[in-house]
């Protein structure tokens, strides 16, 4: 059976707001009434816990007292790897990053596994990350080969008034317009309708921001919007998806709050992350689709200039881990997991993780 409200749930960067917003989840009785696996080192959460003024009764196990068996009800895996006394608040560093990757790896082999329902982070450090492996590019090829995923996924960012979907993420600006195809855009397209159909949209409205300034302005600014970009919408709406474009990138948004679409699709990472983060900072929540199961976390980042100070706004969080749970209710996972060995369940948490795959 899978447990579809279960939450595997990754500690993210130490040395941020990460263990705070952690600990107000935890804590949170509502939050945790679909149970959560949380993993990460029980020291950071204890930190959390103290900078967020919450008190924490959670089971801990060590991951090799979990590869016996997970109790039902929520609990921690204490994963040891990260001593906040060797930490500095507030600084990226090779330890936290080290830590983030291996609790982000055990909650997605969690859920893969179909153990949990969903895979929930608190923000990230890439930088620390890269530190600790410097193959690493962005979340989506790290999930790629940790889960031996078959295709590559894409972000979303989630707020009640507008989606955004992006065809590109986390590449230099300078490689966009080489890095966009038409299929690649047809593809995004696609799963943008498949996941916001699986969210409850009955039929999704899309709108595609141009690349260029004005669209192109009748390629006096650049021939992509025509020869790319357009006869993905084209083919988008040859199949019937209600997909407009491409429009300028200035107007698009003011067109999706006054109603007219439920998405917008962007070429490339700020290009909407900029509009989103106007709209709704303390609110907004990064989705991850594409996977057997939904990832998600608040899209803000790690906050180092508030990290300790007990300030951190838990909004995002909250809605991240009520979207994931949303998600993984409609999604359709009806096989029952393989019953795993001792020591299969405690490779979830111990396992190595291969070097990030290709996107696609």
């Amino acid at each position: 059976m899978i447990h579809e409200q279960r939450v595997a749930f990754a500690i993210g960067d130490a040395g941020g707001i990460s263990p705070e917003l952690s600990a107000r989840v935890i804590a949170d009785a509502q939050a945790n009434r679909g149970d959560m696996i949380v993993v990460g080192d029980a020291r950071v959460l204890a930190m959390g816990a103290q900078h967020a003024g919450v008190e924490i009764d959670l089971p801990t196990l060590t991951p090799e007292e979990a590869g016996q068996g997970l109790p039902e009800g929520s609990v921690l895996v204490d994963m040891a790897n990260c001593d906040p006394d060797t930490l500095t608040l507030g600084e990226s560093c090779r330890e936290t990053g080290a830590a983030s990757l291996e609790n982000f790896a055990a909650a997605l082999r969690l859920a893969n596994a179909g153990i949990a329902g969903s895979a929930f982070f608190t923000p990230f450090n890439k930088h620390g990350m890269r530190l600790a492996r410097p193959d690493y590019v962005d979340e989506i090829g790290f999930i790629n080969a940790t889960i031996n995923a078959t295709r590559s996924g894409r972000e979303f960012n989630v707020l009640d008034e507008v989606w955004n979907a992006r065809v590109t993420s986390h590449i230099p600006l300078r490689e966009v317009a080489d890095t966009l195809t038409t299929d690649r855009i047809y593809e995004s397209l696609c799963l943008t309708i498949e996941t916001m159909e699986n969210a409850g949209f009955e039929r999704p409205r899309i709108g595609v921001a141009a690349l260029n300034p004005h669209a192109g302005d009748g390629r006096n600014f650049g021939t992509e919007d025509e020869d790319v970009l357009l006869p993905a919408v084209q083919k988008a709406q040859a199949r019937q998806m209600a997909v407009t474009g491409p429009i300028p990138s200035d107007t698009v948004f003011v067109r999706a709050l006054k109603g007219e679409f439920d998405a917008v699709m962007t070429m490339f990472h700020d290009q909407g992350q900029i509009a989103m983060k106007l709209i709704g900072f303390d609110r907004g929540v990064t989705l991850i689709a594409g996977y057997p199961f939904p990832i998600v976390t608040p899209a803000h980042g790690t906050a180092y200039d508030i990290a300790g100070q007990g300030k951190a706004d838990t909004g995002a969080t909250f809605n991240a881990v009520a979207l994931g749970r949303k998600l993984a209710a409609r999604a359709e996972r009806k096989s029952t997991p393989a019953a795993l060995s001792p020591a299969d369940l405690t490779a979830l948490f111990r396992g190595p993780v291969k070097e990030d795959a290709t996107q696609s």
